[in-house]
């Protein structure tokens, strides 16, 4: 069983880039672009987080926090933001528990790049799970998806 939209979003903590501790309840008010991705520093990975931060005065003129999660370590996420300048928090789930929560996680265990966006209420208003992790959804739609939040 996995969250959807119209679900509320499961809230989570987790050690975050920057030496803190991010819960999702510390956005409660605020819209969250929550990105699940497979690996810091893959290609397609690197791609769709250097979009996002490319782009991210768009995110940030709606109020949105973009949230980056994998299963990676914290050191292995300081270096990725790092090298690539990301000025959103990077969050390591090294026990997948939350990818879990969010039904992310491929039939052997393998993250999926998904992306979901929570309201300013905690409830989910879109969701989107790849299936073959070549592709992420664009800056376009997800704005879009926001705007209509607005």
């Amino acid at each position: 069983m996995s969250i959807g939209v119209g679900d509320r979003a499961p809230d989570f903590t987790l050690p975050s880039t920057g030496g803190t501790q991010v819960s999702l309840d510390d956005f409660a008010g605020r819209p969250v672009v929550l990105v699940f991705y497979p690996g810091d520093d893959t290609p397609v990975c690197t791609k769709q987080l250097n979009s996002y931060n490319d782009d991210l005065a768009q995110f940030e003129a709606l109020d949105a926090q973009v949230l980056g999660i994998s299963a990676q370590g914290i050191e292995s996420h300081e270096k990725f933001s790092g090298k690539h300048g990301f000025k959103f928090p990077l969050l390591a789930d090294t026990d997948k528990k939350v990818a879990g929560l969010y039904g992310t996680l491929g039939p052997i265990g393998f993250p999926r790049r998904s992306v979901f966006i929570i309201d300013a209420t905690g409830v989910v208003r879109y969701a989107h799970r790849a299936i073959a992790g070549l592709t992420y959804r664009p800056v376009s739609e997800l704005v879009e998806v926001l705007q209509k939040l607005a």
